[in-house]
């Protein structure tokens, strides 16, 4: 068989009833070079993930390649086996409960031709509250097209903008060149992924959006090996937030100690200008509780920047929904504002 484009990379774990639509809205692509590969991580849904599964097969003979792990791999292991499983030049993953837009593949496929020496595509996206029409928000880091050159300026542009699995695109040799274990628990293994590909591969980034996130499905990270004590499925704890962030940390570390380019002062930077993020789902705990994980997170770094205080104390003082309509507002106006072009 002949290599396709694109792989669209699902790793599979329970969520089975969202399966159909995610495979509906690949399938309806306007696009024929790609495959879909779907790797299950030995999850509860096994059974109906393969029933969904074998029934698209058969009227989508050799598109799809279904493989079911022997244990649990645990999110970052799972990517990594879905990149050793795929043929495609590129990987594009998507969420297990998200879907793609109309016409991502073709448009993914058109900056692939257009930039020669690509390794990541930095994708905008919109975050959807139970069905697709009720867009809650739409994440554009820039007002247009943009290129970024291999090395420094690259990375720290799509490092942090990696996180977000879903429509994260990246080429699929130079991804298993970068393979390694020592980042599974942290949850962010296609960041390491992405600091690794574009220290020789360039970016580019598109204010198209690829992908819809579904809003509001509890984590189900805790069940594999290297999560178990680390996170409880079904909610982000403090716990859970602290380990994510530290283990970014420890990855830009491991990318200055491995190559000589050292981005953890910026990308800590970069945290802590957008740090709402981080602690988004924690400000419904007590004052004290909230203070020492604040307190926790200074420690790795970000004591340093006063955009990580003012984000703590505005965030609880506000709490989430509040919080939630003014930075809509506020990307909203940045969009439309003459200088709007920045990444954010």
């Amino acid at each position: 068989m002949s290599s396709p484009l694109i792989s669209v990379c699902i790793p599979a774990y329970n969520r089975a009833r969202h399966l159909r639509p995610l495979l509906d809205s690949i399938l309806a692509q306007d696009f024929e070079d790609f495959e879909i590969v779907i790797c299950e991580d030995r999850s509860q849904e096994r059974d109906a993930i393969n029933g969904i599964v074998s029934d698209y097969a058969r009227v989508w003979p050799g598109v799809i390649q279904y493989f079911e792990n022997p244990k649990n791999l645990g999110y970052d292991g799972n990517i990594r086996e879905l990149v050793a499983r795929s043929r495609g030049r590129f990987c594009f993953f998507m969420g297990n409960d998200d879907l793609m837009c109309p016409h991502a593949l073709q448009h993914t496929a058109d900056l692939i031709e257009r930039y020669e020496n690509l390794g990541v595509i930095l994708k905008s996206y919109s975050w959807f509250d139970g069905t697709p029409d009720r867009i809650a928000q739409t994440v554009h880091y820039f007002s247009e097209e943009k290129y970024f050159a291999p090395g420094a300026a690259a990375i720290s542009v799509c490092f942090r903008r990696s996180g977000v699995i879903s429509g994260y695109i990246v080429d699929r040799e130079e991804a298993q060149k970068a393979a390694t274990a020592k980042f599974d628990g942290t949850l962010y293994y296609q960041m390491h992924l992405t600091a690794s590909v574009l220290c020789t591969k360039s970016a580019a980034a598109t204010p198209k959006v690829l992908v819809l996130c579904r809003d509001g499905e509890a984590p189900e990270f805790g069940n594999s090996e290297s999560e178990a004590a680390k996170y409880t499925p079904g909610r982000y704890t403090p716990e859970a937030r602290i380990n994510m962030i530290s283990g970014t940390l420890s990855i830009i570390r491991d990318l200055r100690d491995r190559t000589g380019i050292d981005l953890v002062e910026p990308v800590t930077r970069d945290y802590a200008n957008y740090f709402y993020l981080c602690i988004r789902d924690q400000l419904a705990q007590p004052l004290g509780d909230y203070i020492k994980m604040c307190h926790r997170f200074s420690r790795l770094g970000f004591y340093r920047y006063p955009s990580f205080y003012f984000y703590c104390v505005f965030a609880y003082v506000l709490g989430q929904k509040r919080c939630d309509a003014f930075i809509k507002q506020a990307r909203l106006l940045l969009r439309h504002s003459p200088r709007w072009g920045t990444a954010r």
